[in-house]
């Protein structure tokens, strides 16, 4: 098991992601399971802060979301 604690440096970030590779075959209900919660938890956490995702902007996104479903746009101006 690996030490668990806040992630505060990109070494530790880097550790953690590959241990919590290591565990993603955990079995249900098992000790390792339990690990790799809250490891995904930690990571989660460090990502927030340090690799912030802005939300989109909504024409942006509606229009992404056309085109993935193969909807074309018509101009009737």
């Amino acid at each position: 098991m690996m030490r668990l604690g806040m992630l505060r440096t990109e070494s530790e970030y880097r550790a953690t992601l590959a241990h919590t590779e290591a565990l993603m075959n955990a079995e249900p209900g098992s000790p390792e399971e339990d690990e790799l919660e809250i490891l995904a938890l930690l990571i989660e956490a460090y990502e927030q802060e340090h690799y912030p995702i802005d939300p989109p902007d909504p024409a942006a996104a509606i229009e992404f979301r056309m085109e993935q479903q193969g909807i074309e746009r018509h101009n009737n101006v």
